[in-house]
């Protein structure tokens, strides 16, 4: 058996194991250089709370205008889908409870995608179509998974909202495919 050990490209970076077979039919075990916990850190956060901004005032200005929602109101539909009927009567708490409940899904959301793109080099490559594609995935996700079963009381929907909703999330996907490809170097990638 034989190890070969690549040192760190840059500093921060940690060490990513890959296991093969080499051309006698051994096993042989190669080490890479992958990002740290903390670049990893960073890069996740960072694009989740820009999509998670984005997001809010989007839902802030939109619902604003058309429905005359206030911002108090719009972060609790957020929190209704924990607390049901009872979010609309809850205050500030209940309030930052949604706006908290928003950026954790957004988050949890960037590092679905730094993960999948440590595994597949083309998300990071084609961001600019991965990334949309994976707003997709959470507008999928959100309107046909997560609010179903979630205690949020149905919300009257328009061709209008449902469309800049959908929208949105292109917007939402592709700001965290390119933060995560801006943030995060890996092996590999050019440029």
């Amino acid at each position: 058996m034989s190890v070969v050990v690549a040192p760190d490209a840059a500093p921060g970076l940690g060490i990513k194991t890959s296991v093969g077979l080499n051309n006698a039919g051994l096993s042989s075990v190669e080490l890479k250089p992958g990002p740290g916990r903390v670049e990893a850190l960073r890069a996740i956060v960072l694009a989740g709370a820009a999509a998670a901004t984005l997001d809010l005032a989007f839902a802030f200005t939109f619902y604003g205008a058309t429905l005359g929602a206030s911002p108090l109101r719009i972060l609790h539909s957020i929190a209704s889908g924990a607390f049901g009927m009872a979010a609309f009567d809850g205050g500030v708490a209940t309030a930052a409870f949604g706006l908290l409940a928003h950026y954790f899904i957004l988050i949890v959301a960037a590092s679905l995608y730094f993960a999948a793109s440590t595994r597949v080099a083309t998300l990071r490559r084609r961001a600019a179509i991965c990334g949309p594609l994976f707003g997709v995935a959470i507008y999928c996700f959100m309107h046909y998974v997560v609010v179903p079963l979630s205690a949020a009381p149905k919300f009257r929907s328009s061709t209008l909202s449902i469309s800049s909703e959908f929208l949105m999330h292109l917007l939402l996907g592709l700001t965290i495919a390119l933060i995560v490809r801006a943030t995060t170097r890996l092996p590999g990638d050019s440029g």
